[in-house]
């Protein structure tokens, strides 16, 4: 299982903005806007506290959310295993997440994928 972990960071590492990603049926999903590299130590993810004294634009600010921009429980195994945020046409939001170990290789600028791309979550 270990292995498996350093497997994925490798190859997310690999990733780069602007690259084309395909899902396994061979569908463009879209292009990437983000990689993040897995922390096996992220569990939890919380939104910042705002101090009570703060004026409402940093009160606003504080609330805004971070990446990735999904449910927690789905941001927390984001966050451990790896991610890429790619932007496309295929959901209104403009963006769907993959995660680590649903890329299934990288070749010629393209991230293939062993998922299709109504798995990918999309950006709430």
């Amino acid at each position: 299982m270990e292995q498996q972990g350093i497997d994925q960071q490798t190859t997310v590492s690999r990733v780069t903005t602007g690259m084309r990603v395909v899902d396994a049926a061979g569908l463009d999903v879209g292009t990437v806007d983000l990689v993040q590299r897995g922390d096996p130590n992220a569990v939890t993810v919380q939104a910042p506290t705002a101090d009570p004294g703060s004026s409402l634009d940093e009160l606003i600010e504080s609330a805004a959310v971070g990446e990735p921009d999904v449910p927690a429980d789905l941001a927390a195994r984001l966050l451990r295993t790896g991610y890429l945020k790619v932007s496309t046409d295929l959901v209104p939001t403009g963006a769907v997440y993959v995660l680590a170990d649903q890329i299934a290789t990288i070749t010629d600028g393209q991230v293939l994928l062993n998922a299709l791309a109504t798995d990918l979550p999309p950006e709430d």
